[in-house]
């Protein structure tokens, strides 16, 4: 099978493309037959080795010191069940789902055997059924970090919400879940976005590139950082001060993602129900990988970027 191999830390260059071994499924796993894949800021870190200090001894004693232990990274799939072990229960051959692999990583390539039970190595469900596997893609990774937190915010109906980095992949799902639960709801995003923002279904939007903006900051029952800790602003630092004494403030990196295939049912609901919709800037092909993780890298970018993967037919089996 073919599969983006990253053998050393290093820019995006280092990411090649290559025929591997097909992978074959345990007792206890499916094999994937992967359709799409993303570019998220978490492959970004593993393959520049840029982890936040405070997590780079405990990331590297899983993801390898000198390079990654797993030379296929990725972590969002949304395929097609090939097959299946013997002790599986929740899918069979012929399902379509989504999912993200976690530790597990692997998800640069055709095929991806993952095991049915939530683990640190990932969670799968059944896919959305009327959104293609690249919006799928940005449901699984933005969905899951947007909702554990939004979750973790406790959203009650008539609260004023304000979600900073509303334009990327979390935070155009966070604006839809907080809607969902009855929020008003206020983005934080550069100028070019503010109109793509409001069309998401936010009641106010912030230019975080423009100091005038300050006069737009109200008092906010709940925020959301769904940029995270690393990137600031004047802006992001007036926000904080805004909050209501009773309020809580969160950020998309605050401890780690939870692996739980039960949110991703939840999203699948939500996603059929028509209350969200996943929002993908680029598309690029499998060969084009080099371009993607350049162009994730500039942190422009409006919802996901996905990896779409065509067949060629042959494949090396293990």
């Amino acid at each position: 099978m073919k599969a983006v191999v990253c053998t050393k830390y290093g820019p995006p260059e280092v990411l090649q493309l290559k025929e591997v071994k097909k992978p074959f499924p345990k007792h206890d796993e499916v094999c994937i037959k992967i359709h799409a894949t993303a570019v998220t800021a978490s492959d970004i870190y593993i393959r520049g080795s840029q982890l936040p200090i405070q997590f780079w001894l405990p990331m590297r004693m899983v993801l390898g010191f000198t390079k990654p232990r797993k030379s296929i990274i990725g972590m969002v799939l949304a395929g097609e069940i090939e097959s299946v072990g013997k002790d599986i229960k929740r899918f069979k051959a012929g399902d379509q789902v989504y999912g993200v692999t976690g530790l597990g990583l692997g998800a640069y390539a055709e095929y991806k055997c993952m095991k049915e039970t939530d683990s640190m190595r990932g969670c799968l469900s059944l896919k959305p059924a009327n959104i293609s596997y690249e919006e799928a893609t940005a449901a699984a990774y933005g969905g899951l970090l947007a909702l554990q937190r939004v979750e973790e915010g406790n959203i009650q109906r008539g609260q004023k919400v304000l979600i900073y980095g509303a334009s990327g992949t979390s935070g155009t799902i966070a604006i839809q879940l907080a809607k969902y639960y009855g929020a008003e709801v206020t983005g934080v995003c550069s100028t070019s976005h503010l109109e793509f923002v409001k069309s998401l279904g936010a009641d106010k939007v912030i230019d975080y590139t423009n100091d005038d903006s300050a006069n737009s900051v109200d008092r906010y029952d709940f925020i959301l950082d769904a940029a995270g800790k690393a990137k600031g602003s004047k802006i992001k630092e007036m926000c904080k001060k805004a909050l209501s004494p009773k309020g809580k403030y969160i950020s998309i990196d605050d401890g780690k993602l939870e692996l739980k295939a039960v949110r991703l049912a939840k999203i699948k609901e939500l996603v059929e129900g028509g209350y969200m919709k996943p929002v993908v800037d680029r598309i690029y092909p499998m060969d084009r990988i080099v371009e993607a993780h350049d162009y994730v890298g500039l942190g422009r970018k409006r919802g996901g970027v996905a990896i779409s993967i065509e067949y060629s037919g042959s494949s090396i089996e293990e």
